[in-house]
């Protein structure tokens, strides 16, 4: 039996949220249980249940990114998607500092929403073809900057399983490769999330991009 995703949200287009929720209440697992108008709201509304949260990025009173600062603050648990009309980088390398899992554009919201939903909720990261250009080319900035997480924080293998995790393996597959139990993989993850003070596969794949992990 599938979970429902509560779902917040936020334009400040009213034709716009109607709109979106069609196609996110025509899906069994999606439903919209709260819609905002602008990030100040957005941010009252998303503890009320609240799974999924998607904030438009230029709102009145308080933008997209502003909200998901804060509400990445307040609620941990909270996912978040960035929508916008922009298919702008520093829009998109912000819209994942601020604490979002996605970004996706209005233009290619029939097509991609759904989808950016279900992996914000399995902890995925959701890239458009452009933005993996976008996250490569920041990559090479910051390693020719000398922008280098140590990996030495974590042993040798808990190094093994946040690679394999970035690499998009699931937990069975994890214990598997590395004849471990599903129990021990999913204890090593835990233990990563915490030395680093990350929540998800998206944090983690920055990570192991970062520390040499995995190419990029």
């Amino acid at each position: 039996m599938q979970t429902e995703t509560r779902i917040l949200l936020a334009d400040d287009h009213a034709l716009v949220r109607k709109g979106l929720r069609l196609i996110l209440d025509a899906e069994p697992d999606l439903h919209v249980v709260a819609e905002a108008s602008d990030g100040a709201e957005a941010i009252e509304l998303a503890g009320d249940g609240v799974d999924l949260a998607i904030l438009d990025i230029a709102m009145p009173r308080m933008t997209g990114l502003q909200a998901a600062r804060e509400i990445s603050s307040r609620h941990p648990d909270v996912r978040i998607l960035i929508l916008s009309m922009f298919d702008n980088e520093e829009y998109f390398l912000e819209s994942l500092r601020a604490g979002a899992s996605g970004y996706v554009l209005k233009s290619l919201a029939d097509r991609d929403l759904i989808e950016a939903c279900r992996a914000a909720m399995r902890g995925e990261p959701f890239l458009y073809p452009g933005a993996i250009t976008v996250l490569i080319r920041d990559y090479l900035e910051r390693d020719r900057a000398g922008e280098r997480q140590p990996a030495s924080i974590l042993t040798a293998r808990e190094q093994e399983v946040t690679k394999l995790i970035a690499e998009g393996y699931s937990t069975k597959e994890i214990a598997s490769t590395l004849h471990i139990s599903v129990k021990t993989v999913e204890s090593h993850r835990a233990n990563v999330l915490q030395k680093l003070g990350m929540r998800d596969r998206l944090e983690l794949t920055r990570f192991a991009i970062r520390t040499g992990l995995i190419e990029p």
